[in-house]
C-alpha cells in the first residue's frame, strides 16, 4: 500500500477529501466576483456587471454545497476523528 506525502491523510487508494480547498476557492471566487461586478455597474458596464453576478451566484450555491457536504461527512465520521485511522 503506497502512502501519501509525509504529513498528508489519506492513501493513493483512498484519497483525503479536497472540500476545504474547493470552499477556499468557491469563497475566493464569490467575493472577487462580487467586487467586480460591483465595480462593472458603477463603471456603465451592465453586461460584464450581469455576468459577474451571475459567476457570484454560483459561486455562493457552491460554498452552500461545500458546507453540507462537510456537514454530512462530519456527521458519518464524528468530531475529531479521521476516516482512515
Amino acid at each position: 500500500m503506497f502512502s501519501q506525502p509525509p504529513g498528508r491523510k489519506g492513501t493513493v487508494e483512498h484519497p483525503y477529501s479536497a472540500l476545504n480547498l474547493r470552499l477556499v476557492l468557491a469563497l475566493f471566487g464569490l467575493v472577487s466576483s462580487t467586487v467586480f461586478a460591483v465595480l462593472a455597474f458603477r463603471a456603465g458596464w451592465t453586461a460584464a456587471g450581469w455576468i459577474l453576478a451571475v459567476i457570484a451566484l454560483t459561486a455562493a450555491v457552491d460554498v452552500v454545497v461545500v458546507q453540507k457536504r462537510r456537514r454530512a461527512r462530519r456527521k458519518v465520521q464524528g468530531p475529531g476523528q479521521s476516516l482512515f485511522e
